[in-house]
């Protein structure tokens, strides 16, 4: 394979790479040079190109890479701009990308990149139309995963894999290779949001992507900050809870309905505070309750469900008046048709749940088309 493809810059151009390197950046500016060097040095016998994809960094991790691109054609830059999350940026990067394969690798420089060549063996020899480095497999070495991060890791994967019953050792890696017509054929039913590309990439298969794991070694990071937040746990939930409906429901929904949940919790915990602890009467400590309950609502949504599109500076302050209205209509809509149903049924939780579910609904679509409005 290796002699077929030549590694001259010039042919490369004419014929093509036959792989594609997906590296999803965020403030990665002092990595992304470092890394390029790497593959440079990892590849010398493959025709590849990288595409750096960038949601708009502001140390200007774009700008080195196209300071890159300006000196070798194989690098790459799409900077997003108004849209965050590693599973989009990975989507966007594999479907831009103009080789037969596609490897997504993490541009903190932890994952082995000296294992590209062994995974494109494998995906251009037949033998697999997904190469995973594992971390659960015998081989793997560990230089920089703390304990924490590695025990919250393995009951995520646990989950998932009884869950969903996946049945790679890994679905949470995020170093994986794959044929990019396979890919493709997938990509209509993967979600953008969150940072689980792998986890929903399997799942959506089925079981219909032949997989191998590999192990590697996985390195300190050296510059840069961890793209996952303190809402990845939601988050990962929400896209176990997608897949379990099989797509019907989004994830975006289900994280917005999840935090909707938690709001009910801050709702009565307020209303018990203010009726038990402070003693005001019932209708203000209801409507203290509830305005509580809808700015910690929207503040977990900018955070979490619409964290692509998150609203910031004043912007923050003409959307939770927005939001206030959208939930305020919610709530008449709800008990709209709560009381239609329980006139039709007199069962009071039946009625509640349509009602609650209306409410879901309205406030999900008012949100997205007032609040977190795409521009």
């Amino acid at each position: 394979m290796n002699e077929a493809i030549r590694p001259d810059i010039d042919n490369q151009a004419q014929e093509g790479p036959e792989l594609s390197v997906i590296v999803p950046t965020f403030n990665e500016r002092d990595n992304v040079t470092v890394l390029y060097r790497r593959l440079e040095a990892t590849l010398p016998n493959v025709a590849w190109e990288v595409v750096f994809v960038d949601d708009n960094s502001p140390d200007g991790t774009w700008d080195v890479v196209r300071g890159l691109a300006q000196k070798d054609s194989r690098v790459r830059c799409i900077r997003r701009i108004g849209r965050r999350g590693l599973s989009g940026a990975c989507i966007e990067g594999i479907l831009a990308s103009s080789a037969p394969y596609a490897a997504v690798i993490d541009a903190d420089l932890q994952h082995d990149e000296t294992q590209l060549p062994k995974m494109l063996l494998l995906l251009a020899s037949d033998q697999a139309d997904l190469v995973v480095g594992s971390r659960y497999i015998e081989g793997y070495k560990s230089e920089g995963f703390n304990k924490q991060r590695a025990g919250a890791s393995a009951l995520a994967t646990e989950v998932a894999k009884k869950m969903l019953r996946v049945e790679i050792a890994d679905p949470m890696s995020g170093f994986f290779m794959v044929r990019r017509d396979r890919f493709e054929q997938l990509a209509p039913k993967l979600s953008v949001h969150g940072f689980k590309i792998l986890l929903d990439l399997v799942a959506t298969a089925h079981g219909d992507l032949r997989a191998v794991e590999i192990p590697y070694t996985f390195g300190a990071r050296q510059h840069g900050e961890s793209k996952l937040d303190s809402m990845v746990a939601l988050d990962f939930l929400g896209l176990v809870l997608a897949k379990l409906t099989n797509d019907i429901v989004s994830l975006r929904f289900i994280l917005f309905a999840m935090v909707g949940g938690m709001g009910l919790v801050v709702h009565l915990t307020t209303l018990f505070i203010a009726l038990q602890l402070i003693k005001v009467p019932f209708a203000e400590a209801q409507a203290a309750g509830a305005v509580v309950a809808m700015t910690t609502n929207f503040i977990m949504n900018n955070f979490l469900t619409y964290r692509d599109q998150r609203l910031k500076g004043f912007a923050i302050l003409r959307g939770l008046i927005m939001f206030y209205i959208v939930c305020s209509v919610g709530l008449l809509a709800n008990v709209g048709v709560a009381f239609s149903v329980y006139d039709q049924e007199p069962i009071w939780w039946l009625a509640g749940m349509a009602g609650a579910m209306m409410g879901v609904v309205w406030n999900y679509a008012m949100s997205g088309l007032f609040v977190w409005r795409k521009k």
